[in-house]
């Protein structure tokens, strides 16, 4: 008999994890029109617990794609945050609520709560129709890289060779298919088998702190049990969150004794299982009562660990995701959302590559960008950790954790718990110039909200939604009051600039003149009033379409807008913002000097063929 010939297939990006993160990039390069697997060694999503928050940076990230509007719909929102500490009568007491998101720019001041199946049916089902679906029951047994620099260089290469296994393969039929990719994205968690198979290493410790966490539907007369919750307690900390259908999660801070197999230094779930967390947990609660009324949905136990691979990317064409390059405690809520966040940056420098229209350095600012951030949450999470693991101050314990000082913390890093603040250092995807033009919108950071009125129709529009994951960078032309002499001579000289040939609008322009394919969308600003506004005067390169042009003007009810210029701090003279696809600017001009977008574009762009 003939030997069966083992299958070969080619594809553009092979993503190896169907996880929160593994999906969102698999989703991401779906609506990029790139060729895009994902695959995952279990034959199903996760049905129940899991990770289950998301931050208000996110939910943005979510609107970009247009799959906000379900995950608002499904998921429990988190307005407040209640902190207890001990009583004088040796229980817990209320000593404070807050608002739980302290991000004054964002445009979700609050968080989602929604256990990880359903956050990962969002996504499979958004990219469905689009012909991508999850390959369940399916793992990698082997990975090469060519060592061909010039293959390597090729961006129309496929140097990365991966032989599946498909575990649920018909009798009869052939397991395994031989893959070869020009990338390959390690989202596979963080016990990542790619991380492990190039050998990259996860540099931190392990903290002396157990955790145990519970799902439940819970009968309780604690009065906070639909906030937040953070308590500090002399029988250990606890932190509710509410979720949907009626859900609580509940973490428990554990004794080492109770948890570790001394043979092993390991946690061993078999020594303690959620009845006994429970009773720790009541301990923490006196004098108020909890019990689930149908059981335990879901639980689990962990040491909080705090690693950060030691590379994120081999040769810029293996890239790993997620809990794949850093590890940290669920307390401050991070782990989705730094995963979704790396899978959000490196989408469309993929995309870019793939379509030819970025060089292949530009995939070096992934880890630049991703590996500094996940550093700075290592620092945070370890002293956040600590702070909230730590025995409360009392008469007893001189060193423990002051209420105030807590609440503090919470307070003063919520710009970065939220995601709203994180902030992205120069390289060739964030030119660092004329800052001075436009101080509220800082260069390395998310564009941030707020709302314009259309010119041509006065409907007022969430800036957020002029910019959606589409792959295109958005240049913002804050023209000033185009109606000033001076002003207007600026905007048609920027104009005439931005037409030459050489401009890097003319350079990059796309052989097609589909708005799918063109690398830039032009979105004008201008200063006026709605009632005697015409859109119509501006040159046609402003005005693409009559949707295209906005004023910086109150709403027909008076409620909002018309201080947008004050808000970005961006003066009479206007300028110009290029905002990159996942919606973080990437550098500001001055209308009487947009040679500085070509220096920008120049660095990373390639010409058009």
């Amino acid at each position: 008999m003939p030997v069966p010939v083992v299958p070969h297939s080619e594809v553009d990006v092979l993503i190896i994890g169907a996880g929160p993160a593994g999906l969102m990039c698999a989703n991401a390069l779906a609506n990029a029109k790139v060729n895009v697997r994902v695959i995952d060694k279990r034959a199903a999503r996760v049905a129940a617990g899991q990770a289950d928050g998301l931050s208000p940076r996110t939910i943005e990230v979510f609107q970009s794609y247009g799959i906000a509007e379900r995950l608002l719909k499904e998921s429990v929102q988190v307005h407040q945050a209640a902190f207890y500490n001990p009583s004088p009568s040796g229980g817990i007491e209320l000593t404070s609520r807050t608002q739980d998101v302290v991000a004054p720019s964002a445009r979700y001041p609050f968080e989602c709560a929604l256990h990880q199946g359903a956050i990962q049916a969002i996504f499979i089902d958004s990219m469905k129709p689009l012909g991508v679906e999850v390959e369940w029951s399916t793992l990698p047994t082997s990975i090469e890289i060519c060592n061909d620099e010039h293959v390597l260089m090729d961006p129309a290469s496929h140097p990365v060779r991966v032989v599946l296994q498909k575990l649920n393969a018909p009798e009869g039929q052939l397991q395994e298919e031989i893959v070869r990719a020009k990338y390959v994205v390690g989202a596979d968690g963080a016990h990542s088998w790619v991380r492990k198979q190039f050998d990259i290493t996860m540099d931190g410790e392990q903290s002396d702190f157990i955790w145990g966490v519970m799902d439940m539907v819970p009968d309780t007369d604690f009065p906070d049990v639909r906030n937040k919750c953070l308590m500090h307690s002399n029988n250990g900390s606890i932190l509710l969150v509410p979720r949907e259908q009626d859900r609580l999660r509940v973490y428990v801070q554990l004794e080492n004794k109770d948890i570790i197999d001394p043979a092993t230094g390991r946690v061993d779930k078999d020594r303690m299982g959620p009845d006994e967390m429970l009773e720790v947990a009541r301990k923490s609660f006196s004098p108020y009562k909890i019990s689930p009324t149908t059981g335990f949905l879901w639980w689990t136990l962990y040491i909080i660990g705090q690693r950060v691979a030691s590379q994120f990317s081999v040769k810029n064409r293996v890239l790993i995701v997620g809990d794949a390059c850093h590890t940290h405690s669920p307390k401050a809520g991070q782990g989705m959302n730094a995963g979704v966040s790396d899978a959000h940056n490196l989408a469309w420098k993929l995309a870019l590559v793939i379509r030819g229209w970025a060089d292949l350095s530009l995939l070096s600012t992934y880890e630049s960008e991703r590996r500094k951030f996940a550093l700075d949450l290592i620092v945070f999470d370890k002293m956040y950790s600590t702070l909230f693991s730590g025995k409360p101050l009392s008469q007893e314990n001189a060193h423990g954790v002051a209420p105030e000082h807590f609440l503090k913390i919470f307070k003063q890093f919520g710009g970065f718990t939220s995601g709203i603040g994180v902030h992205y250092e120069p390289s060739i995807a964030t030119l660092d110039k004329n800052q001075e033009l436009a101080s509220g919108v800082v260069i390395g950071e998310r564009f941030p909200p707020y709302k314009f009125i259309r010119a041509a129709d006065a409907w007022p529009f969430e800036i957020q939604d002029l910019l959606p994951a589409d792959f295109r960078f958005k240049l913002l032309v804050f023209t000033g009051d185009f109606n000033d002499p001076l002003q207007h001579a600026r905007v048609e000289s920027m104009v005439a600039t931005m037409q030459k040939p050489e401009s890097f609008l003319n350079r990059y322009a796309t052989s097609s003149k589909g708005v799918e394919n063109s690398r830039f969308d032009i979105i004008t600003i201008s200063k006026g009033r709605k009632e005697g506004f015409n859109f119509l005067q501006f040159p046609t390169l402003l005005r693409s379409h009559w949707s295209k042009v906005f004023i910086d003007d109150i709403d027909v009810t008076g409620s909002f807008g018309g201080k947008g210029y004050s808000y970005y701090g961006v003066g009479h003279e206007g300028a110009i913002v290029a905002v990159r696809p996942d919606g973080y600017v990437g550098a500001i001009a001055p209308l009487d000097h947009v040679e500085d977008l070509d220096e920008y574009f120049t660095s990373f762009m390639t010409a058009a063929v």
